[in-house]
């Protein structure tokens, strides 16, 4: 399988990091670029503090086609949402350097697709070690761009490193079958094939001795962000989309690929519930709220959106919920050590979460904690606990996106699951119970992808990952992920 990328609003585009995690949205594709070489390294442009001192070869801001970089006519800036200085300016690459990665991607392909299992597996496993031995450095530099504390930026290094050493083992298991067929004279066969090329979020891997052109990567501005995508979506060189996004903009790849029946991964919006019944610790679930909710300041796709807290319990939760807010979190810049809630990407992600506060408020919700913006700067906000909130508010109907956490009480068990799967999305789902039945009864009835009992951290490189409903098609990780970039060939044996 050989790939081409779209990486927009992206500062690091070495070794940055991998698909797995679904921190923030700077969303991908895929791409390359017909534009001019440079000789050696692309200069590295303008920089913020926080990035100071990184090695040149980890801070990119040109494409990488073929096994080169290339700059671009043009240029679009990238900001840290921290501060809102400009840490650089990112080539801006458009249809025709999409076009000529998928081009460059297939020639490879060509031969790439014949590397040993054993080879290719080489070749992710020191992918792996060169991510491992950069990880601080890479961490500062997702820090830097996303505005995380610079601890789970760490972490996320760390997780999408996994990623390649999980699919280093996996990629010389990929096994076929022998079906034994009523004819005697005949012996069936089902192969395992790659896909061919794939459009794709990834780490970039070209110390690893990656050979030119399996991967390239095609920066784009928000502006191009749409013509590119289709421009690959559209490619009939391309038999794979793999994206990661929003649901809206998921629907309009997926209409593009449609008309060349391709492949297609999503990881699309989430909507996550977060249950807690009468018979829960109350504790253990304030505990896993917190780490569900309020994981880079509320922004994956997997956090938690909507409290829905039985009434037995109900008092007793949001007191220790609120108590642990104003305890454990603290709002600053990524790079500080004390940090734990970082700034939102950007002023648009601060004006979503103060309208659904504000709308759950004038609909009879009451403020426990937070609220307001933040007065260390315009992409602040600070953790909000809310209660007294009903279905009919904004937050009990769209994913936030930020670090909001909306309490609903109910009664029943069944009340319960009917609030969770109202949704038209599921991604993720968590509950807190102690009784056996009602945790095998309502982790099989909640339509999501995957559930949480009595745990707020679920994402692991030996777990599938992946929605149900609109939060999208496929998954990521575990032993089925390789399938998503495999094709099945039946090939029948006659003559014997």
């Amino acid at each position: 399988m050989a790939t081409c990328f779209r990486l927009r609003c992206c500062l690091t585009l070495h070794l940055p990091t991998a698909p797995a995690i679904r921190g923030l949205r700077p969303r991908a594709d895929c791409l390359v670029a017909t534009t001019r070489p440079s000789p050696g390294p692309a200069p590295i442009r303008r920089y913020a503090r926080g990035t100071e001192g990184l090695s040149s070869a980890l801070l990119r801001t040109d494409g990488f086609v073929g096994g080169r970089w290339l700059s671009a006519a043009s240029t679009f800036p990238v900001y840290d949402p921290a501060s809102g200085a400009e840490l650089g300016l990112v080539a801006d690459c458009g249809v025709s350097e999409a076009r000529a990665a998928v081009r460059a991607a297939y020639e490879a392909f060509c031969t790439w697709k014949g590397v040993s299992a054993k080879e290719r597996s080489s070749f992710l496993r020191k992918w792996y070690d060169l991510m491992i031995q950069n990880k601080d450095d890479l961490a500062k530099i997702i820090t830097a761009e996303s505005g995380k504390p610079l601890k789970e930026a760490q972490g996320e290094i760390l997780y999408s490193a996994n990623f390649l050493e999980w699919f280093s083992e996996e990629a010389r298991r990929v096994y076929g079958d022998v079906i034994y067929t009523p004819a005697k004279e005949r012996r069936a066969l089902v192969l395992k094939q790659p896909v061919g090329v794939a459009a794709v979020i990834t780490p970039l891997a070209n110390q690893a001795g990656i050979p030119p052109g399996v991967y390239n990567v095609i920066p784009c501005s928000q502006k191009k962000a749409m013509e590119v995508g289709e421009a690959l979506c559209t490619d009939p060189l391309v038999s794979k989309i793999s994206f990661t996004g929003s649901t809206a903009t998921g629907k309009v790849l997926l209409h593009h690929a449609a008309n060349s029946v391709k492949r297609v991964s999503m990881e699309l919006g989430g909507h996550a519930p977060f249950i807690v019944f009468d018979s829960a610790n109350v504790d253990q679930a304030v505990a896993g709220a917190m780490v569900s909710k309020f994981r880079n300041s509320g922004q994956t796709c997997v956090c938690s959106n909507r409290f829905l807290v039985q009434r037995g319990i109900h008092d007793s939760f949001v007191k220790k919920f609120a108590e642990a807010i104003k305890t454990n979190l603290c709002v600053g810049n990524g790079f500080e050590e004390r940090t734990t809630q970082g700034p939102l990407i950007n002023e648009k992600a601060v004006e979503k979460v103060e309208k659904h506060v504000i709308d759950a408020i004038s609909k009879g919700a009451t403020v426990v904690t937070g609220g307001k913006r933040h007065q260390v700067g315009k992409n602040f906000f600070e953790p909000t606990l809310l209660s007294n909130v009903t279905q009919d508010m904004l937050c009990s109907r769209e994913e936030t996106f930020g670090p909001l956490a909306p309490v609903i009480k109910f009664d029943t068990e069944e009340e319960a699951v009917a609030i969770a799967n109202a949704a038209n999305v599921g991604l993720a789902g968590y509950f807190y119970s102690q009784d056996l039945a009602q945790i095998w009864r309502v982790a099989e009835q909640l339509e999501v992808g995957m559930v949480g009992v009595n745990e707020g951290l679920i994402s692991s490189v030996e777990c599938p990952f992946g929605g149900v409903k609109q939060s999208g098609l496929g998954r990521e990780g575990s032993k089925y992920g390789i399938d998503e970039y495999l094709e099945l060939k039946y090939v029948c044996f006659g003559g014997l």
